[in-house]
């Protein structure tokens, strides 16, 4: 039976709120629905920055201490508009949509200590735009002693199987953290992230410019890339790590660069990125004979020129190029989950977060 889902996701990069419709069984997808984008305030964004530096402190899950409590009911609050706007402007009757994926703001993520924290209130969500939500995808997995991420890979089988070409594919989501789906066949599907993404790029860009990040790669464009620094960067313990494997956005956020033009720092940055996602090749099965980018790091120009250069002669492309949205796939991805959970689908394996078995996940709040 074909599910109406609407995802929706806010990422590590503190941008927003994408929302996506879809159309899917949780095993395919029939059809792509509209989708759009409520951006942060800087005041919200302001708030998720203190909310992620207080969460270090969380020792249970559930709590929302202080700044914490202020920033869920931001986030609550956030996502009830983006799907008011969202349903009004594509003229959408709520009551044919049957679920809401409601990811939430991850604040904290330390599998190893089975944690993962990301708040919103879907009790209050689902009272607010009156359609059951789907929430919490990644805490059954991390109880059960997955990585509790990278959570999209199922997903991205479903699309690259649309595809017809011949495999490995890889799919890359440049968010805030990277990660990798490798898909070879309807059989092997392996997952991990690889390494920062947008996060240390957009931090450096908003404390020296001001800017949430470096639009289309321009400023890194324009500098020269500190090579011993991204050796030296590179010899952290994770890159070595084999698949699965996870990290918190503020994994990397202890390594500095030194004093420098801003656009050499950018462009450091942006390569240590590209290069941390080329580290992953040597431990995969099979080389991939083509990649595909999407999040925010697909319209960074740099960055795609940057892993063209690096993983030769594999294709590198980006997924709107494809006809995929780079900017929905992951809210489209959350109402897909949504559809898989609401049939006790699978949504993580072995293969892609370290689960024992199979998975499902998600908890359901009704208006």
């Amino acid at each position: 039976m074909m599910l109406t889902a609407v995802g929706l996701m806010s990422g590590t990069s503190l941008d927003g709120v994408d929302v996506a419709l879809i159309e899917t069984d949780g095993k395919r997808v029939k059809s792509f629905g509209p989708s759009g984008y409520r951006a942060y305030t800087d005041h919200e964004r302001g708030l998720l920055r203190q909310a992620l530096a207080e969460a270090v402190n969380l020792s249970q899950r559930d709590a929302r201490p202080g700044i914490l409590g202020e920033a869920e009911r931001a986030v609550t609050q956030a996502h009830a508009e983006a799907v008011a706007s969202f349903t009004s402007q594509h003229r959408i009757v709520r009551e044919n949509i049957d679920i809401v994926g409601f990811h939430g703001q991850t604040v904290l993520h330390r599998p190893a200590q089975k944690m993962t924290v990301q708040i919103g209130d879907a009790a209050a969500l689902a009272r607010a735009i009156h359609i059951p939500v789907m929430h919490d995808f990644r805490a059954a997995d991390v109880a059960a002693g997955g990585q509790g991420a990278p959570f999209v890979p199922v997903y991205h089988r479903a699309l690259a199987q649309s595809l017809e070409r011949e495999g490995p594919i890889v799919v890359v989501n440049i968010g805030g953290v990277s990660n990798i789906t490798y898909i070879d066949g309807s059989d092997v599907l392996i997952a991990c992230d690889t390494g920062p993404g947008n996060a240390l790029l957009d931090d450096y860009m908003f404390r020296k410019m001001g800017q949430p990040f470096d639009c289309e790669g321009r400023m890194a464009a324009q500098g020269v890339v500190d090579v011993a620094w991204v050796i030296r960067a590179l010899e952290h313990p994770f890159f070595a790590m084999p698949p699965p494997k996870s990290l918190d956005r503020n994994d990397f956020a202890s390594l500095a660069l030194r004093e420098m033009p801003p656009a050499d720092g950018a462009a450091t940055l942006t390569a240590f990125t590209a290069e941390a996602i080329a580290r992953i090749v040597p431990l995969l099965p099979k080389e991939p004979g083509s990649w595909i980018v999407a999040g925010g790091g697909a319209r960074n120009l740099t960055m795609l020129r940057m892993l063209r250069e690096r993983l030769a002669p594999a294709t590198v492309e980006s997924a709107d190029a494809l006809g995929w949205s780079a900017d929905a796939i992951e809210a489209q991805a959350f109402g897909f989950l949504a559809a898989r959970g609401l049939k006790g689908l699978p949504l993580s394996y072995p293969a892609t977060t370290g689960v024992p078995i199979p998975m499902t996940g998600g908890v359901i709040a009704r208006p």
